[in-house]
């Protein structure tokens, strides 16, 4: 028998958040990005179909950012909080520096099953808890992040 599941809500001003065990990550991924510049008579926003699944929006002056392998794997990253975390290697291409922390999404679920929906600076995006870790930004900004991408693309920061 299916046992239907409440949707959990989750915004990075939640309670729940602080007393999760985030731990500290480094991303090894070198990255292409493109700022979204619209001309002042073109739409100032834009959907992005994110790899996942989730449709969310860039903004003017966000960037647009791709794996290097597969620039369909697409999604957006607000100005501000782009220009503080990736440093460009070339023109057009850029390396996380900053950390990232992550928790297992299922430490706050209980249950991989479980639907999450994270309230992002770019959109709303629901995930199953048990396929993402939830990660956490410099600005105390909250994301959903593939545990097969962490898995292959991050290091645990160590002391």
């Amino acid at each position: 028998m299916d046992i239907l599941r409440e949707m959990i809500d989750l915004t990075s001003q939640d309670a729940a958040i602080r007393h999760l065990n985030f731990k500290p990550y480094r991303n090894s991924a070198i990255r292409k990005a493109i700022q979204f510049t619209p001309a002042p008579a073109e739409p100032q926003s834009t959907e992005v179909v994110c790899p996942w699944g989730a449709t969310l929006v860039a903004r003017q002056g966000d960037y647009i950012v791709s794996e290097l392998g597969a620039p369909e794997d697409r999604w957006p990253v607000e100005k501000r909080i782009f220009e503080q975390t990736y440093v460009e290697l070339e023109p057009g291409t850029y390396l996380k520096r900053q950390i990232t922390d992550l928790v297992p999404l299922t430490d706050l679920t209980g249950d991989p099953d479980q639907k999450v929906r994270v309230h992002t600076l770019e959109g709303i995006v629901t995930v199953r808890a048990g396929d993402f870790y939830l990660a956490r930004g410099i600005e105390g900004e909250i994301w959903p992040y593939p545990k097969d991408k962490a898995d292959s693309l991050l290091r645990p920061v160590t002391a």
